[in-house]
């Protein structure tokens, strides 16, 4: 009993010092760490409760209008009864109309390129069109529209539907390039251009460059094509796949139908940081950031801490209410659907002629969408198949080319450039220059190296000695 009670003794007296040491270590009472970042999300939403909602036609001012009546058919199969086409030009159109430049956008620009008496503020490629620049306003009239499932002044998903009053949101028919590119055509036969003497793109730009000239090679006198692809490549594909899901988990996203409600902002915000990881270089953010904090004297944070951090942030910040949530859907799967290869071209046509109008289609969820396409059988499997399939897509593409590529792209690595200009020589085309720049930039080389891009389009869209 004594030697029971003994030991007794000697736990209760562990445990008492076990307990003052933890009183002696703890401090004073603990408090949780703080999150400005979510105070800041939650303040937003509170704001968007309390309304208006975003305009984004607003966003951008002084383009024209161009309205088509008629009915227009997509590739899969869904109908617009009439849509807008935003547009912007600078220069003056010659006499016989040949000196048109159609610059096409990536997935989230404007009309906007370069300032104007109606919209002064600097447009996405400001420094790139005028009098003396690469596209010179002197020489050439350029034209820039916003992308059909746009929201800048163009019909897009957030747009009214004439039919029911409503707007459309994910009604919205599925879109693809080629679809972008015939009614940006249908642009063109309004103004009276037959043929550009060049179409111009880089991103998704570059796409519908692509596209413009092989779907109309009569109508296009020369191609430039920048930072872009013949056909969306898995990793590129993936990384917009993350963008979808990240605003569609939203809860706001309500399956497209937010626009009385609150946007989708965190999901957007979401989407544009992953977005812009891909739209820069690693080399460049570590000359620009290196692991640099952004306030090394205090503790380490979970909300944006290091620069690059805090740039991410920013950038995703600025962008999560200008744009639609919508149109970013859309617009992105369109790229990701990308293929100049003349089996899809060939395809799409049929599908779209096949529609009977005035019959109502059902609409197609992306998700449905994907999985019809994931269960047919492609008939081009091995890589000697889908490199002719390329070459017959761009058989009639045999104007002067210029494809540029970025060796720091990681969302359309060189790789993808090199491909654009092979097929091009396999089909035959004796007029393609192909640079690859040693930029840090990454895939935004396109807006921010004026002295290598500008000179190298500003060449290729002034030599004469390309026409034969």
């Amino acid at each position: 009993m004594l030697r029971t009670l003994a030991i007794a003794g000697r736990h209760m007296a562990a445990r008492s010092r076990v307990h003052a040491l933890r009183r002696m270590s703890s401090g004073p009472p603990k408090s949780a760490m703080s999150f400005p970042c979510i105070d800041r999300l939650e303040s937003r939403q509170r704001d968007l409760l309390a309304g208006p909602e975003p305009t984004y036609d607003k966003v951008v001012t002084g383009y024209s209008t161009y309205t088509h009546h008629a009915p227009f058919v997509c590739d899969h199969m869904g109908v617009l009864h009439g849509f807008d086409i935003a547009y912007e030009s600078w220069g003056t159109l010659n006499a016989d109309k040949s000196n048109a430049i159609l610059v096409h956008t990536g997935l989230s620009a404007s009309s906007h390129a370069h300032s104007h008496e109606k919209n002064m503020n600097p447009g996405w490629w400001e420094k790139f069109i005028g009098p003396g620049r690469a596209l010179d306003t002197d020489k050439f009239f350029v034209i820039c529209t916003n992308v059909l499932g746009g929201c800048y002044g163009s019909t897009g998903p957030a747009s009214v539907d004439p039919q029911t009053g409503e707007r459309f949101a994910t009604t919205f028919p599925l879109l693809t390039v080629n679809d972008i590119v015939r009614a940006q055509f249908h642009l063109l036969d309004h103004l009276g251009i037959q043929k550009l003497h060049a179409s111009v793109g880089a991103s998704m730009g570059g796409m519908q460059s692509l596209c413009a000239a092989a779907l109309h090679p009569e109508r296009v006198g020369r191609l430039v094509s920048i930072s872009a692809c013949a056909r969306s490549h898995p990793y590129s594909i993936a990384l917009r796949f993350a963008q979808r899901q990240a605003l569609m988990s939203d809860p706001n996203f309500n399956r497209g139908f937010y626009y009385d409600s609150v946007q989708p902002h965190v999901g957007m915000k979401l989407a544009r940081a992953i977005a812009t990881v891909t739209y820069r270089s690693g080399p460049e953010w570590e000359l620009r950031f290196g692991r640099r904090r952004r306030a090394p004297e205090l503790p380490p944070a979970l909300c944006p801490d290091f620069l690059i951090e805090t740039y991410l942030d920013h950038q995703s910040e600025r962008f999560c209410l200008q744009y639609d949530a919508n149109s970013l859907l859309y617009v992105s799967k369109a790229m990701d659907m990308f293929d100049v290869s003349r089996s899809v071209t060939e395809r799409l046509a049929r599908q779209r002629e096949s529609v009977v109008l005035n019959e109502p289609v059902a609409p197609v969820c992306l998700n449905e969408h994907e999985q019809m396409d994931a269960g047919e059988a492609s008939s081009v499997e091995t890589d000697e198949e889908i490199l002719e399939d390329l070459v017959s897509g761009v058989r009639n593409v045999l104007q002067p080319a210029l494809v540029l590529g970025v060796q720091s792209d990681i969302l359309f690595p060189v790789k993808q450039q090199r491909e654009i200009a092979d097929i091009l020589r396999k089909a035959g085309n004796e007029r393609v220059t192909y640079y690859e720049l040693d930029a840090m930039y990454g895939h935004d080389t396109f807006l921010i190296d004026v002295v290598n891009v500008g000179a190298a389009i500003k060449g290729h869209l002034e030599n004469e000695h390309l026409i034969k």
